[in-house]
């Protein structure tokens, strides 16, 4: 039932764009298969002429298998793809062309998850739901980030195996006025040498 709504809500979202009609043209009889890690749940997004089909427990082999947790999955959808791939969040195997080309297809189709949640909800619970979904994702990021600066001043300040960024702007500070230093005796020597050959 609910993947019968969603391709619905996927229906809809290709007949009211060209761009996506023409990728679907060009993946015709294309598969990308996207496997939810920790979770029994996969689907086949398959390019079927001008139909993007969902097809759940399709035994066809697929051109590029996109795997990830739900959350990074989620996050799909509100970011650029090809960032989250990047940050290794999501990963993606097989066809790079036609991973590409699937990856445009659904930012081009991804559905506002508050609207289509609420088609199936009501209201009040999917904005719930998106709310939760958008603050665990933004503290995920943030938390990593931080994790990220404290491992980094504990690499700096305490085990001294990093440099810190305040030594190293001031280092490569010191680096640029060496060599400009060096450029202009070079230029003052370079004057001498001609004035000594004028005489």
């Amino acid at each position: 039932m609910l993947t019968e709504r969603l391709q619905a809500m996927v229906d809809r979202a290709v007949a009211g764009s060209p761009r996506a009609r023409e990728l679907l043209a060009r993946l015709d009889g294309r598969r990308m298969r996207v496997v939810v890690r920790y979770t029994p749940w996969q689907v086949t997004l398959h390019a079927d002429g001008d139909r993007l089909r969902l097809l759940r427990d399709d035994p066809t082999a697929a051109d590029a298998t996109l795997t990830g947790a739900p959350l990074n999955l989620a996050a799909m959808l509100r970011e650029d793809p090809a960032e989250v791939i990047r940050r290794g969040e999501v990963s993606l195997q097989g066809d790079a062309e036609a991973g590409q080309r699937f990856q445009e297809l659904t930012q081009l189709l991804r559905p506002d998850l508050e609207a289509g949640l609420a088609n199936l909800i009501g209201d009040i619970p999917a904005y719930g739901i998106g709310s939760l979904v958008r603050k665990v994702l933004d503290y995920g990021r943030s938390s990593l980030a931080t994790q990220a600066r404290n491992a980094g001043e504990y690499l700096a300040h305490e085990r001294r195996m990093l440099v810190p960024r305040a030594e190293a702007r001031q280092f490569l500070e010191d680096v640029d006025a060496l060599r400009d230093s060096t450029d202009r005796l070079a230029a003052r020597i370079a004057h001498l040498e001609n004035s000594g050959a004028g005489k």
